[in-house]
């Protein structure tokens, strides 16, 4: 009985101590805006964390897409109930450099926590959007990503291209559009999602040409667009004769145009990397996809260059305890991990952020077994950035976008030429980052 008794004690012991050092892991709140799979697979990082020890616990919270994400944050942090992390895409950064004393930067906060951390581990065509004018990383990338060109092989063949020769210049692809209607084999020739990420601000990187001055804002507040000029005049107008047409078909400012690519009434689509997995699985073997790089005008001198990124980083906040930055420290450490890395790019078509998850993905035969799927790492990686195609860093850029938005809109319904949509774009654009630069001297 007595020993029954013991027993019984040390079970007891045993389910108190447990249960306190559970209850002593620290916490630390990620919020993010990966909803559906990507937002499944967030949570298994996550669970494969706090599974990896005892002494930290990762909480991973759903906020919404990227403008409410950011919003939430924001407002969180005034109210100082605002998470260790936050999913911010790329359009947000100078808004989340410009926040003086709520950031805590990523190489800083390495450096405190006695983290071995090298920048030079990860892929530089990705950190340099993120870095200060020192170069320094203020943010952790995670779902980068770049647009592409995916494009109809079955319908090539039929119109009697060469399946694995991609167009590769403007003049190319709107031949091989031309073609492919003229054959039957589509109903368009191409279409484009995220317009403004992809016919202005990757296009401009990818012919080397600046979207505005001051390093295109890495330099300073005092930015301002120079997006009129005769090249972006020149390739908006082509777009906009292509679509009376019937060659280009817009199909919305995100990713509603996919539908077109997808059900085969469009040849072509530019669209993100990332959107590869979605292609694939709506296309459901209907017709095979190729990819390759964007197209780019041919008399360009040094065309093309090299295309920049989209998604988003992992911002770490100001204003919590040594222990929990510990946390997040240990976190970020274990989110760079090659295999953790290169099962997120495998799974979600994102770019791997370091070199050796790039280089495990390829010891692992996942090019071979899935052509096309390093084109974006290609493509980033095609020229040593400039300070033309390094990146972009302008305030109020969210809300940039939709005025670069709707004037494209304009152009593409005919209501204005592209010269004075562009210039309009430049004359809105510009009174949105004097505010910006007011606000924040």
């Amino acid at each position: 009985m007595k020993s029954l008794k013991w027993a019984l004690c040390l079970g007891l012991i045993s389910v108190v101590f447990f249960a306190y050092s559970a209850q002593a892991a620290t916490e630390v709140q990620w919020w993010h805006a990966m909803g559906g799979k990507l937002g499944e697979k967030v949570e298994e990082i996550c669970q494969k964390f706090n599974a990896s020890q005892s002494e930290y616990k990762v909480k991973p919270v759903y906020k919404g897409n990227y403008t409410e994400t950011m919003t939430s944050a924001i407002a969180a942090f005034r109210a100082q109930k605002h998470p260790h992390i936050v999913q911010v895409f790329e359009v947000g950064t100078a808004t989340m450099m410009a926040a003086k004393g709520a950031i805590y930067p990523v190489y800083k906060l390495m450096a405190d926590m006695g983290e071995n951390f090298d920048q030079n581990a990860y892929l530089q065509a990705v950190i340099g959007y993120y870095t200060t004018p020192e170069g320094k990383m203020i943010s952790m990338p995670f779902n980068s990503s770049t647009p592409v060109l995916y494009y109809n092989k079955t319908a090539f063949a039929k119109a009697g291209l060469d399946p694995n020769k991609p167009p590769k210049t403007w003049p190319e692809l709107a031949a091989a559009a031309k073609k492919c209607i003229g054959a039957g084999a589509a109903k368009y020739g191409f279409s484009v999602g995220w317009q403004s990420w992809v016919l202005i601000e990757n296009f401009s990187a990818w012919h080397n040409v600046p979207i505005g001055s001051r390093a295109d804002g890495f330099e300073g507040l005092d930015t301002r667009f120079e997006i009129d000029s005769p090249l972006h005049i020149k390739t908006l107008q082509a777009v906009a004769d292509w679509q009376k047409e019937g060659i280009f078909k817009y199909g919305g400012r995100r990713s509603e145009s996919a539908p077109l690519f997808i059900n085969g009434e469009a040849a072509m689509y530019m669209n993100s990397s990332a959107s590869r997995a979605g292609i694939l699985s709506g296309v459901k073997g209907n017709f095979e996809v190729g990819v390759s790089y964007l197209p780019y005008w041919p008399e360009v001198k040094g065309a093309p260059q090299n295309s920049i990124i989209g998604g988003a980083t992992l911002w770490v906040l100001a204003g919590h305890k040594k222990a929990e930055y510990k946390a997040v420290a240990k976190f970020l450490t274990f989110l760079s991990k090659p295999e953790i890395q290169a099962d997120w790019h495998q799974f979600t078509g994102y770019v791997p952020i370091t070199n050796a998850a790039y280089e495990l993905s390829k010891s692992q035969g996942y090019y071979d077994k899935n052509p096309g799927a390093d084109i974006a790492i290609k493509q980033l990686n095609y020229k040593k950035p400039t300070p033309n195609s390094k990146g972009l860093r302008f305030g109020n850029f969210v809300q940039i976008r939709d005025i670069f938005n709707e004037e494209m809109e304009a152009v593409w319904a005919g209501k204005k030429t592209a010269e004075t949509g562009l210039k309009d774009m430049v004359s809105r654009g510009n009174a949105l980052l004097e505010k910006f630069e007011k606000a924040n001297q």
